[in-house]
């Protein structure tokens, strides 16, 4: 657990050196609309889920998860150097595809092997710890950003030069990330339960309560518009880039304090009553984006953030193992990551459009909206209750 943990740390430092500057640089630089930008998220996110579900199957086939998640680390530290010739947004768009299928490489085989190695009754607590190591390398990478907009910046426009530094500097811990995640971490070879047939493609439709929480996922997932839009909003409340890349710093501080206490949570109270409550919060969030009108409310409302963060991202993947075996696990968290990539795609290209067409609230609405509706589905989920053997 703790070799993946300090490997994910690293790469989301790397990740989100650049992650805050990204749509400065879009936007101001290479000249992107939000509809680009959009584009680019959701086809970013799309990649890397579809990918999942390939390399999630091929780790249940093969028994192996190490190997795939070793290459995936690999392939996005690489395609990162690529970002120094990515002079237009569609060679951004290339680049973040490469990046992007590096993550849908190592994520399932990752989460599966992570949750082979805990016991039901911690697997809550293990998946916040890993999401709280995820976050605290994503707020050391937000801070560089900071730091690197600052010096090397203007208050409300971000120089290529700039981003070029950003850029170096983030293929520095990613490759002490793929190294550690080599070295250190062990492989735990999941359970052969298929003699001579290989695992079902489609673990959702063997487990009913897996295929009710996929369909909940998703209409949440077309309501959850990339953070990269927060970003812009931050800035069209008139915040500089600095302050708010300030915003995702705070948001993840918060979710790092609060991953490892939410997750153990889930170990007691349940993960579908954890998650509900976090997706309320979700909603009440966008519903207080939609509606700010200072660039101060940013700040308890991204703190609330925060929270929703904690509150569902290891918790749903928790959820996933709970009810799929092992010897199906890895493809069950590429179709769950699968899905929610899917979903990703239209919920970014619609959250641009949202913006340019009506304004910016009202892609926060739309997203508020369809994370209510996804509660719904989920409180409504049949025999909810996880069976412990799994």
């Amino acid at each position: 657990m703790w070799a993946v943990t300090v490997a994910s740390g690293l790469t989301d430092l790397s990740t989100d050196t650049l992650t805050g500057l990204l749509p400065f640089y879009l936007a101001q630089t290479l000249g992107a609309s939000t509809a680009a930008i959009g584009l680019i998220e959701g086809v970013a996110d799309a990649t890397a889920s579809l990918v999942k579900l390939t390399s999630g199957w091929f780790s249940d086939r093969w028994r192996r998860r190490k190997p795939l998640a070793v290459l995936g680390y690999g392939l996005s530290t690489a395609s990162k150097a690529l970002m120094l010739a990515a002079t237009t947004w569609p060679r951004v768009l290339f680049v973040r595809f490469l990046e992007r299928s590096g993550k849908g490489i190592r994520t399932a085989p990752r989460d599966a092997l992570l949750a082979d190695s805990i016991t039901p009754e911690q697997r809550g607590f293990a998946f916040g710890v890993h999401r709280a190591g995820d976050t605290a390398g994503a707020v050391l990478g937000l801070t560089v950003g900071l730091i690197i907009a600052g010096t090397l910046g203007e208050r409300a426009y971000l120089p290529e030069s700039a981003f070029r530094v950003a850029v170096i500097f983030s293929l520095i811990p990613a490759t002490v990330a793929v190294i550690v995640l080599a070295v250190f971490v062990r492989e735990i070879r999941p359970a052969a339960s298929f003699p001579g047939e290989a695992p079902s493609l489609n673990p959702a439709r063997e487990y009913p309560r897996f295929r009710w929480f996929l369909v909940a996922v998703v209409v949440f997932t077309l309501g959850n518009s990339s953070d990269a839009f927060l970003l812009l909003r931050a800035q069209n409340l008139g915040l500089s880039i600095s302050a708010a890349i300030g915003t995702l710093i705070a948001l993840n501080l918060v979710y790092t304090v609060l991953s490892p206490p939410v997750g153990a949570l889930s170990d007691r109270l349940g993960r579908r009553k954890v998650l509900l409550g976090g997706w309320l919060i979700y909603a009440a969030v966008y519903l207080a984006l939609a509606a700010a009108e200072e660039s101060w409310q940013l700040w308890p409302i991204v703190a609330a953030y925060g929270v929703y963060y904690a509150a569902t991202e290891g918790v749903s993947k928790a959820f996933v193992a709970d009810l799929v075996p092992s010897p199906q696990r890895g493809t069950a968290y590429g179709t769950y990551h699968a899905a929610i990539g899917l979903a990703a795609l239209p919920a970014s290209v619609a959250a641009g459009i949202a913006w340019q067409a009506v304004g910016p609230g009202a892609a926060f609405v739309l997203g508020a909206v369809l994370a209510f509706v996804a509660g719904l589905i989920l409180w409504r989920m049949p025999g909810a209750q996880v069976s412990r053997e799994l």
